[in-house]
């Protein structure tokens, strides 16, 4: 290992330095032969380097990644020891290698960001069985080795095609990758990575025994970690066992993963260096992984992962030590999105989207470019990578070269320039051109969503999510808490109205601590407004929280996910029987109290008449409501885009919607992503709502619209549009709109 380390240091030709590593491991192993194969950008396994097999295979052997042994290693991830490889039914000849004589084999998968990079690989003459030690010593060299292999691609910089300069594509040359627009913007900066990177400088132990200390003392600091996050106040949860952290806490205490973790430190690296060997391989197993079970317990693990390398790295601290750069993960949750609120970050890159759905929210209170669904991110790209973040278009381009960010750079001009133009237009009406209003108001989960009333113009908060404050704590928020976060809330509002909406928990919205059992489809079970009536400790704490927050002013609560009556006065019931509680304990009753429902569901559009005369306010989501009415899920690239608001059956019923409103004398307003997009709000202008909430990125520009459109004429067309059954809706409204002058884009 001494020798491998000085080894990195040394200077001189890529293929030589790899000729003297395979001669170092085989005479360091005993071993006949020792080879490293590297994967190719077509994605076939050349043989770069041998000692033992004949020097002319050397770039001319090749094999595909399903092909032979070593084909089996890099598609698996996974090392193999055979006693006899020629007997072995995957075994692949290769003629030209002279290989023939050799029996025993070992090959281990050169893993880096979770990428498998190539296979190393050692044969003997002698059939024999590699023992677990001789194993866990060929894992740590090709985890060292995938750095030189790094180190040594980089400087190929252009060389004649080969394994190496494939390498180099990577990690020197222009790509573009595509994702999801999670919170709209642009940004550049260079890449900096949210798991912790241990880099090559840090991978050896000077101290063997000082270090398998130091890593046994962090070992039981995170078994310390789970026990307290176990220890938390769940009880109102119900429930038991508690699955979720205990599965957490097993894995924390399984013998085989420290014992991994020491045995890397015996073979001579550091703690960090051990923990990042493990961390690669769970991820590589984690990318071939199908089995849906199979990936939670890998994501958990690869979580333990990178909380013990925080935990040998000191505190998760260095956040905000950076600042700016553009954040690439593999996911997040809003929590750990939130400890960096005061690092200056440029935008957002997420690998998985759906785990990543609430930190866009939080990236959008931050006022961040954020993309996520972004598959292989983390693999393609390197610490310190320039890149240009695109989220109006849902690209990013890495290593762009001049013109490009020349280019982008004088689009964040124009950008800035526009959000100067609607600043300016704040405190302008929010009115049509022939003088009819239509009320705009934000929506907010956070403390600092509110900061945006007074820079926006809003009119007050027409959803603000309540269960953000307990999806960013490791454990239930006490009452005390939640008081103070509603009190600031209603504080900074000033006089201008909120609509709280309670707990909207389950579904894509899980507590680290929430026990449930599994659900084949979870966007369609125990979620929302039957959660909380099934978890009436959380549930009644949450609404006496609200009650007592409005200190005898008035207070707005709404009611999500609502799809029959009985649930809706169920919930009804228990905030009234709160408010009695309250004011027989000495606290003051809400001066005004109103009280609304979400709807949601198309169920509940059927049931208005039903709850009309106990209901103050309906409030319509349309994230969910569409998804519903479409069967597609929200949070499935897949599918998600299928379905168009902009669409007739969609206009035409919650047209159906706004009318039967008016004519119960419901107030309704409408919230969700669309009514932020200037055509979908138009839209929704025109079937009748006159009461819009959105993320604060939409309130400028759908002021500009309002202002644009004379609306008496515009929806005279557009109800001619509407009732039409041909042609395709969105283009004809967006010709309609084009026709009436109505301002839609920034060009």
């Amino acid at each position: 290992m001494n020798r491998l380390r000085r080894m990195m240091a040394e200077s001189g030709e890529a293929r030589e330095r790899l000729e003297r590593v395979v001669q170092l491991i085989a005479g360091n192993m005993v071993a006949d032969v020792c080879s490293i194969y590297l994967r190719t950008p077509d994605d076939e396994l050349e043989l770069v380097a041998t000692e033992g097999l004949r020097a002319e295979a050397v770039s001319s052997t090749r094999m595909k990644m399903d092909e032979g042994l070593v084909g089996q290693i890099a598609q698996t991830a996974e090392s193999i020891s055979i006693q006899d490889a020629p007997r072995h039914p995957a075994f692949s000849y290769r003629p030209e290698t002279g290989e023939d004589p050799y029996h025993a084999f070992l090959g281990v998968p050169i893993l880096r960001g979770g990428r498998v990079m190539g296979v190393l690989t050692v044969q003997n003459r002698t059939e024999r069985v590699y023992g677990e030690e001789e194993i866990e010593a060929l894992e740590t060299i090709a985890m060292v080795l995938a750095e030189v292999v790094a180190a040594d691609a980089a400087a190929t910089n252009g060389a004649a095609p080969n394994a190496l300069s494939g390498l180099a594509v990577r990690a020197d040359r222009p790509t573009s990758l595509r994702g999801r627009i999670l919170s709209d913007g642009l940004g550049l900066g260079t890449v900096r990575f949210h798991d912790p990177v241990v880099p090559p400088a840090k991978f050896f132990a000077e101290d063997q025994v000082a270090e398998e200390q130091r890593l046994l003392d962090a070992i039981e600091a995170l078994k310390q970690a789970v026990d307290n996050m176990l220890a938390s106040d769940s009880s109102a949860l119900g429930g038991d066992p508690r699955e979720v952290m205990e599965t957490y806490r097993l894995l924390a205490e399984d013998p085989s993963w420290a014992e991994k973790l020491q045995e890397g430190v015996r073979n001579g690296l550091s703690a960090e260096a051990s923990v990042d060997r493990v961390r690669r391989e769970h991820r590589a197993r984690l990318e071939n992984a199908r089995d849906p079970y199979l990936r939670d317990r890998l994501h958990d693990l690869e979580d333990l992962d990178n909380r013990l390398l925080r935990l040998l790295g000191g505190e998760e601290s260095d956040k905000d030590a950076e600042i700016g750069g553009v954040l690439v993960a593999r996911r997040m949750g809003p929590a750990e999105l939130l400890e960096y609120r005061d690092a200056g970050l440029q935008a957002i890159l997420l690998e998985e989207t759906a785990a990543s759905s609430h930190a866009a929210i939080v990236a959008r209170a931050l006022g961040v470019p954020t993309l996520g669904g972004m598959d292989g991110l983390t693999t393609m790209v390197e610490a310190g990578d320039p890149i240009i973040v695109d989220a109006e278009t849902g690209v990013a381009h890495v290593r762009p070269d001049r013109s490009l960010r020349a280019s982008y750079e004088t689009r964040m001009a124009l950008r800035s320039e526009r959000q100067a133009e609607y600043r300016a237009m704040r405190d302008l009406p929010s009115e049509t051109k022939d003088g009819v209003e239509i009320t705009l108001m934000l929506n907010a989960g956070l403390r600092l969503d509110l900061d945006h009333l007074d820079t926006t113009g809003a009119t007050g908060v027409g959803l603000f999510r309540t269960e953000f404050r307990f999806l960013v704590s490791d454990g239930l928020p006490r009452l005390d808490e939640q008081i103070g976060l509603y009190q600031r809330v209603i504080d900074t509002a000033a006089g201008r109205p909120i609509l709280f909406r309670t707990v909207d928990l389950g579904g894509d919205k899980v507590l680290p601590n929430l026990n449930r059992e599994r659900e084949e489809n979870p966007a369609l079970g125990w979620r929302s407004i039957r959660f909380a009536l099934d978890s009436r400790g959380l549930f009644r704490r949450q609404l006496r929280a609200l009650i007592r927050a409005a200190r005898g002013g008035p207070l707005s609560v709404m009611f999500p996910m609502v799809t029959t009556p009985r649930e809706y006065f169920d919930a009804r019931d228990l905030l009234l029987e709160e408010v009695e509680w309250s004011v027989g304990k000495g606290f003051a009753r809400p001066s005004e109290l109103k009280i609304g429902v979400m709807l949601e569901t198309p169920a509940l559009a059927y049931s208005l008449e039903e709850i009309a005369d106990q209901t103050d306010f309906v409030s319509i989501g349309t994230n969910d409501l569409m998804q519903f009415f479409f069967a597609a899920d929200r949070m499935s690239p897949r599918v998600s885009h299928r379905y168009d608001m902009v669409s007739r059956p969609a206009m035409r019923f919650l047209n159906t919607v706004a009318e039967t409103c008016d004519r119960l004398n419901l107030p309704v307003s409408i919230c969700g992503e669309a009514t932020g997009e200037p055509l979908d709000a138009l839209c929704l202008i025109g079937v009748g709502f006159r009461r819009l909430s959105m993320p604060a990125s939409g309130i400028g520009p759908i002021k500009r619209m309002v202002r644009s459109v004379e609306l008496e004429t515009f929806q005279k067309d557009f109800f001619d549009l509407l009732n039409r059954s041909n042609g395709s809706f969105r283009k004809e409204v967006l010709a309609l709109a084009q026709q009436h002058g109505v301002q839609l884009t920034d060009s």
